[in-house]
Parts: C-alpha cells; sequence; structure tokens
C-alpha cells in the first residue's frame, strides 16, 4: 500500500511539474529565495532587487545599481542580461526631449 501512494505522488509529481514547464513557469527550485541589493554582483537583471544589474566596464563584471531618477540618464529595460546605463523608476518613463539629448526619466 505505501508503495502504492509513493508511486502516485511521484507521478502526480511528474505531471505537476510538466503543466508548469508548459506554462512558462519555473520550478520552485529554480525561482531565486532572495533579491540582491545595491552593489551586489550579478549576472541578470532579474537578481537584482532594483531590476538593474549594470555593467562594471573596470572588473568586467556586473552589479546591482539603484534605477534612475528623474532627469536622470536612462534606458529602457533590454532583454539583455546587464544593462549599460539603468531603467527608469517605477512612475517614470524613459524619453529624449529632442533628437540631440540623451534618453532622461521623466514624469508623464
Amino acid at each position: 500500500m505505501a508503495a502504492a501512494l509513493a508511486l502516485v505522488a511521484g507521478i502526480l509529481a511528474g505531471i505537476l511539474a510538466g503543466v508548469l514547464a508548459e506554462a512558462g513557469l519555473p520550478r520552485w527550485s529554480a525561482l531565486p529565495h532572495f533579491k540582491k541589493s545595491i552593489t551586489d554582483r550579478c549576472f541578470h537583471h532579474s537578481e537584482c532587487f532594483s531590476g538593474c544589474c549594470l555593467l562594471d566596464l573596470d572588473s568586467g563584471g556586473a552589479f546591482c545599481a539603484p534605477r534612475a531618477r528623474r532627469t536622470m540618464i536612462c534606458l529602457p529595460q533590454t532583454k539583455g542580461a546587464v544593462n549599460i546605463i539603468c531603467p527608469c523608476r517605477v512612475g517614470l518613463t524613459c524619453i529624449s526631449e529632442d533628437l540631440m539629448c540623451s534618453r532622461r526619466c521623466h514624469i508623464i
């Protein structure tokens, strides 16, 4: 009886893992248990609490950095792993007011 219950539990776990994979959801073990703080080393922007993994040209690595504040230079979030310039904080939009100026965070 115990072996039958273990078999059923194993089958259900396999089915659930397949459903999550088909839905595009990562497995629980693949999810980060905490987000990294500002200045922590990172490999992808999703690792950082701020959502910005900034490329460090001096060390060749990357670190978590704060998002850009109002009127600061910015770039929209890209599909890449690291940023050259951080995107704007929540509530701000990264736009260029004229073609000759770089993008900056503004309230719209």
